[in-house]
């Protein structure tokens, strides 16, 4: 999914999205601490879990793995019509491979966060 803006309403159907593909799953989603992840009226499934990182820490943030592997394997050397497009295709591309996308994302203190739930 792609949205024009990231707002907390859009970040409610994003959730609700990732819940609805992933049903049978307990979902530790790690965020940053946009105000769109932060809103007050922001509805969060019952299979979610949102851990927020502290403040300027980007190291800690497995997201930052995952936008490594676009630009590296998916938008290197390429011209797109539509980088909308193009993200779409990566995404869902990095998605169906969900051993691939584990091994870049679940690190062991996000792990931990799991075994303590």
């Amino acid at each position: 999914m792609t949205l024009e803006k990231m707002n907390t309403e859009n970040m409610g159907l994003f959730l609700k999205q990732v819940s609805g593909v992933h049903k049978q799953d307990f979902i530790i989603m790690v965020l940053d601490g946009a105000p769109s992840h932060k809103g007050k009226e922001l509805e969060v499934p019952e299979n979610i879990a949102l851990v927020f990182l502290p403040s300027y820490s980007p190291e800690l943030n497995p997201a930052e793995q995952i936008w490594n592997v676009l630009r590296r394997d998916y938008f290197a050397n390429k011209v797109f019509d539509s980088l909308n497009t193009a993200t779409c295709q990566a995404e869902n591309g990095l998605a169906s491979n969900r051993e691939a996308l584990k091994n870049l994302t679940n690190w062991s203190w996000i792990s931990a966060i799991s075994k303590a739930k």
